[in-house]
């Protein structure tokens, strides 16, 4: 009697599982590169651009003519410089002109700022300054965007701000002290917060206002934070600088040297 062969080998998959699989292994493939991404966002940008943003510094402490360390006082009622000296308008855009101190952020904070508001600058040179806008210590807005979870999240915390906390603003010429009033939320088209007197374009100015923008909310970009400062002082920068802030301008200048 003659036995019959068997058929070897497991049960033919039909052509839905075939699909099944591969779809489950795009799937796969699609979610890790969903999170390579994700740390590259929120993580990597990050590094880089503060690697940046501290050769940005250096280069421009190398400019800074002036003491790192407060100038004693002589007078008991303190200087009168008088007007704040003001840096004429820059047109190019990526020029490196100032830093800001905010001490509400840290006492290490200190962020360059740079001419122009596109990508080539937040995404890598920290805070851009809208070049339709004043410059430091000038009459009108002075009014700068930047990021708060990528690329540096140079305005991470800007909802953390506390009417009164100081501003600093440092150029060649000086120091700028600003101090906090309010913070709006906005939508994005709201073009009017950087105007000379904030959402006000028709107004003439007469204070000196500093505005901070950024996208809300703090993983997201639905809408715009705005933060508004005014200018309550200026002292030239062979005065030193104000005491809140010293020990990190001498931390930027040695890192320059």
């Amino acid at each position: 009697m003659g036995s019959h062969g068997t058929r070897s080998g497991g049960k033919r998959r039909s052509a839905g599982q075939w699909i099944i699989q591969i779809v489950g292994e795009l799937l796969i493939t699609l979610g890790l590169l969903l999170v390579l991404y994700v740390v590259w966002e929120l993580w990597w940008t990050n590094i880089d651009a503060n690697r940046k943003q501290e050769q940005a510094l250096g280069s421009l402490f190398k400019e800074f003519d002036g003491p790192v360390e407060p100038v004693p006082e002589t007078s008991a009622d303190g200087p009168d410089y008088g007007d704040p000296a003001v840096l004429p308008a820059i047109e190019a855009e990526g020029t490196t002109f100032a830093v800001v101190y905010i001490p509400r952020f840290g006492d290490t904070y200190s962020r360059p700022v740079t001419s122009g508001v596109g990508t080539a600058v937040l995404d890598s040179l920290g805070l851009g300054h809208y070049p339709s806008t004043a410059m430091p210590g000038e009459v009108g807005n002075f009014a700068m965007a930047g990021h708060r979870q990528t690329h540096g999240q140079v305005l991470d915390a800007i909802h953390t701000l506390v009417p009164g906390d100081n501003i600093y603003v440092q150029t060649q010429d000086g120091y700028y002290s600003y101090v906090y009033r309010n913070n709006q939320i906005v939508l994005p088209n709201r073009v009017d917060v950087i105007a000379p007197v904030p959402t006000q374009p028709e107004a003439e100015p007469t204070e000196r206002f500093l505005t901070l923008t950024s996208c809300n909310p703090r993983f997201g970009a639905e809408e715009r934070i705005i933060a508004y400062a005014v200018m309550d002082s200026w002292q030239p920068l062979s005065a030193g600088p104000p005491a809140e802030i010293a020990s990190q301008v001498a931390h930027n200048a040695e890192g320059a040297g």
